[in-house]
């Protein structure tokens, strides 16, 4: 069962042994050192905790990251959705943007809109899988 509410209070009284969540909600304790990363989800190493290992390593093909993008309406004129891809690509790679992503323990990625077509294909096969697999039904 997933916890409810904000597991950062016990992880760091050491009521709860250990948390897999996002590096943001994290990010702040592990660089003061009030907690360890033991690992962390995604295929490769992050560039914001670069000596931590990826789970993959210990559990052969496990790979889970969560991802941000942007999104237009199917309709939207071609020359509409590769100025918003050019400009919002511009600004993540922005040196200012980049910091701040860092900051926050996070990492800013660009991509073209078929590229991101086929990572939204590529996860909902992917998670497709584990749906039906684990027979999860929405309540």
């Amino acid at each position: 069962m997933p916890y409810r509410g904000n597991p950062l209070p016990e992880l760091l009284s050491g009521q709860v042994q250990a948390f897999f969540g996002p590096i943001q909600s994290g990010i702040e304790y592990i660089r003061t050192g009030k907690l360890r990363a033991l690992a962390v989800t995604t295929a490769a190493r992050s560039e914001i905790l670069p000596d931590v290992p990826v789970l993959g390593d210990f559990v052969p093909g496990y790979e889970a990251s969560a991802w941000l993008g942007l999104g237009a309406p199917r309709n939207t004129p071609a020359d509409i959705v590769e100025r918003l891809n050019r400009e919002t690509n511009a600004s993540l790679m922005s040196p200012e943007m980049k910091a701040r992503f860092r900051d926050l323990g996070d990492t800013a990625f660009t991509s073209q809109p078929a590229e991101f077509g086929k990572l939204l294909a590529s996860e909902t096969e992917k998670w497709g899988k584990v749906i039906r697999s684990a027979n999860i039904k929405a309540d």
